[in-house]
């Protein structure tokens, strides 16, 4: 008879447990883009209404290694979330405004400064 998964979870040595909870954030924040819209709830159909284009087009973005940030921003828009891009290197990482949306660029030019923030 099969266990639950809880149960063979908490037979798991703390060890094992730290490692499947590190493992467990780290593909949290790495996802391709079909799995942030399936963790996000929403169908390709979904999506494509909301971005007013054919669920077709979705799929296509979705199997793209190669696309418009514009694109990128609102697909990510339309899942509720903030498109952000980071240059990293060894002293910091710089969040790149040139490809800011029109009112992100305003406000940062109205601020004109670079947000480095360094690593740990």
């Amino acid at each position: 008879m099969a266990k639950k998964f809880s149960i063979l979870r908490a037979e798991l040595s703390s060890q094992a447990q730290e490692k499947s909870a590190a493992l467990t954030r780290k593909m949290l924040t790495e996802m391709p883009l079909h799995e942030l819209r399936n963790a996000r709830g929403l169908s390709q159909q979904d999506l494509a209404l909301l971005l007013n284009v054919q669920q077709p087009a979705i799929a296509k973005l979705e199997r793209r290694t190669d696309v418009y940030i514009s694109t990128l921003r609102s697909h990510i828009e339309a899942l509720g979330g903030q498109l952000e891009i980071l240059a990293r290197f060894p002293e910091g990482d710089i969040r790149i405004t040139t490809f800011s949306s029109t009112k992100e660029s305003d406000a940062q030019n109205n601020d004109a400064l670079v947000n480095v923030q360094n690593h740990p």
